[in-house]
């Protein structure tokens, strides 16, 4: 009996354990007005978090994160554009900071490379459609006696 009250005991704390909710902090920041109070939420879900790679500033609790929500914090209370604080991002940590980047030379691929995939799928499916159009060849006579003769054995 002791053992079934152990392992009960055991599950039990493993599931409170498993279930345990580690909250992080909650960042508290007071804007001088509702426009930049916006432009902040703008800018932290536009950015992309780069330890966590797939969330934005607004949804990660990593460290980086914060800090870097209180430089986009700092950069709007100096006064700085978005285009500023973008760039800034941008030159620190690279394109990836971007949720959509930039279109130049080297997102080329990332742009426009659907487009030509999907050009080629339609080119390569209207070629095979193409070719089942074409009429099937007749048979000759002589051709069509040896297939009578193959069909009645």
């Amino acid at each position: 009996m002791s053992k079934l009250l152990q392992l009960f005991s055991t599950m039990t704390i493993s599931c409170l354990l498993a279930f345990a909710v580690q909250a992080g902090p909650i960042d508290t920041y007071t804007f001088p007005d509702e426009v930049t109070k916006k432009r902040f939420n703008e800018l932290t879900y536009e950015l992309r978090c780069p330890k966590c790679q797939n969330q934005n500033l607004a949804d990660s609790n990593s460290p980086i994160a914060q800090d870097l929500r209180k430089e986009v914090y700092d950069m709007l209370i100096d006064g700085r554009s978005d285009g500023e604080i973008m760039t800034f991002m941008v030159e620190r940590y690279g394109e990836f900071v971007l949720y959509r980047p930039r279109v130049s030379s080297i997102t080329y691929a990332l742009w426009f490379g659907p487009i030509v995939f999907v050009l080629i799928g339609g080119f390569v499916v209207f070629m095979f459609v193409r070719r089942k159009d074409d009429e099937p060849e007749h048979l000759s006579e002589e051709q069509k006696q040896q297939l009578k003769s193959i069909l009645k054995d």
